[in-house]
């Protein structure tokens, strides 16, 4: 799937591009638990999208890494479109 055909709501996205740029990590508590979220950049010939970042995530990658995005999920934040892995899916480096 390419990144400019990904719209919120979409789900069970397989996708691959590179990390343009990793943004700042930051603390959250989410159901009682300390989380770490960061946003990243991701690209592909088609586009970039916001690529959300969750624990250790954040540490596997960084600025011009290929990764692949499986069973990942859209989804939309302050008006900007956001994937994510999630729970349920899986970021790997290519």
């Amino acid at each position: 799937m390419a990144i400019a055909d990904l719209k919120p709501g979409d789900q069970k996205v397989n996708v691959k591009g590179e990390i343009v740029s990793v943004g700042d990590v930051r603390e959250i508590n989410k159901y009682g638990r300390s989380l770490r979220v960061a946003n990243a950049v991701l690209k592909d010939e088609s586009g970039t999208i916001q690529l959300v970042l969750w624990n250790d995530d954040i540490d596997k990658v960084k600025a011009g890494n290929v990764v692949q995005i499986e069973n990942g999920y859209v989804n939309e934040w302050q008006g900007t479109s956001q994937l994510t892995s999630g729970k349920f899916g899986k970021l790997t480096i290519v």
